[in-house]
């Protein structure tokens, strides 16, 4: 077992310094580094106060404003901008300048998020402003996460436009996602307070990368979320995406205790995530934390931004870890990101029958009624209606 870590952290640490010699990036300390002198040497007169709104989340320290929002805990001097690109230190208040103006906007199916078992076959209204605060070295949207809003070709489009052309384009739900919505996390929570009110869903799709408080205030208006735990190891988050880990497992527990609906992403990279060692402890976790009957979504990897010199997530490794995570006691396990076969597919944890057929983001049949397994009458955990 030593001698199979050993071998690991080697590759791993490799494929670190590769990066750091192509890209400048030696360790997660120079990573945040290189963020922030980016993120600061942004030209704070290029703002459209338009766009911009106070912060909620900040107080005054000797060292500056100190940002609240997320674990980064940002401590910004004036004009200095923050880590996730869109805050900024703007004459003793923090402004977050990511507030009407995202750079994607698309009605996608909610299978997409992925969200299986959330209204399976509608539609959802998907928004997403530039920056992040995390810097995952494997991101698929990076150009836009990695980004100020300062920085892309973005839409005018405040909450209230949100909701009606979400309305308009007949959805269901709004997706705060792309990015992450911690980055504009007051668009995110003023769009979701007008569309409670006018009966549409909310939906995060998000690292979980947030402190305790202001997810609490998100809850009171997000119906449901999928949270990408992105590792078991606390050391794996801070050197693949400058972040930790125990933020996100309370994050989850938080959603869990306040009766949002989750579903949870693992994106198993070569080299990084796919341990197997590693994954069981994941599921014994989230079997051991009452997450059995929230679904459990392993994602196929493919070279993407910092880590293109990787392969492909084999199958094998897939298909394993969704068997060490039933064999867990977890109900609903899913494989993404590999077209063409039945890793989609929902069974019945009772009688084993498949109740949902899924044919890439398409519904072929669903034997799911008043929440209930058509064939045995089991409840079957999700938001149905």
């Amino acid at each position: 077992m030593n001698e199979k870590i050993s071998k690991r952290q080697f590759i791993k640490k490799s494929t670190l310094a590769f990066c750091g010699l192509s890209c400048g990036l030696l360790s997660h300390e120079t990573w945040a580094h290189s963020l922030n002198f980016s993120a600061n040497s942004l030209n704070s007169d290029d703002f459209d106060e338009k766009f911009s709104i106070e912060a909620k989340y900040y107080i005054q320290t000797p060292k500056g404003l100190k940002c609240q929002l997320c674990p980064n805990d940002c401590k910004l001097k004036e004009d200095e901008i923050g880590e996730c690109r869109t805050r900024i230190n703007k004459n003793e208040q923090l402004i977050c300048f990511a507030y009407g103006n995202p750079c994607a906007v698309h009605v996608d199916p909610i299978e997409k998020k992925p969200l299986y078992h959330f209204l399976p076959g509608s539609k959802i209204y998907s928004i997403g402003t530039a920056g992040c605060n995390l810097a995952c070295l494997n991101c698929q949207n990076w150009e836009i996460s990695q980004s100020s809003p300062t920085e892309t070709k973005n839409y005018d489009l405040k909450p209230h436009k949100v909701v009606e052309n979400c309305k308009n384009k007949n959805c269901n739900s709004i997706a705060y996602t792309y990015s992450d919505p911690v980055a504009f996390y007051e668009y995110t929570l003023e769009t979701a307070k007008i569309a409670k009110s006018e009966g549409i869903k909310n939906i995060l799709v998000s690292a979980g990368y947030i402190h305790e408080k202001p997810l609490l205030e998100w809850c009171k208006y997000i119906d449901g979320a999928n949270i990408d735990l992105k590792s078991f190891s606390n050391e794996t988050y801070e050197m693949l995406n400058a972040g930790t880990l125990e933020p996100v497992l309370n994050t989850l527990k938080i959603l869990r205790d306040e009766g949002i609906w989750l579903e949870i992403t693992n994106l198993v990279v070569p080299n990084w995530t796919d341990d197997l060692d590693m994954i069981k402890e994941m599921c014994d976790w989230l079997a051991n934390n009452g997450f059995q009957n929230y679904p459990l979504h392993f994602s196929k990897f493919y070279p993407q931004y910092k880590l293109t010199n990787l392969p492909v997530t084999p199958l094998n490794t897939l298909t394993q870890a969704k068997d060490i995570a039933l064999k867990a006691g977890l109900n609903y396990v899913y494989i993404g990101n590999v077209p063409g076969n039945d890793y989609a597919n929902t069974y019945c944890p009772n009688c084993n029958k498949k109740i949902i057929d899924r044919k890439g983001y398409k519904i072929l049949q669903m034997d799911v009624t008043n929440n209930k397994c058509d064939h045995c009458q089991e409840i079957i955990a999700g938001v149905w209606h």
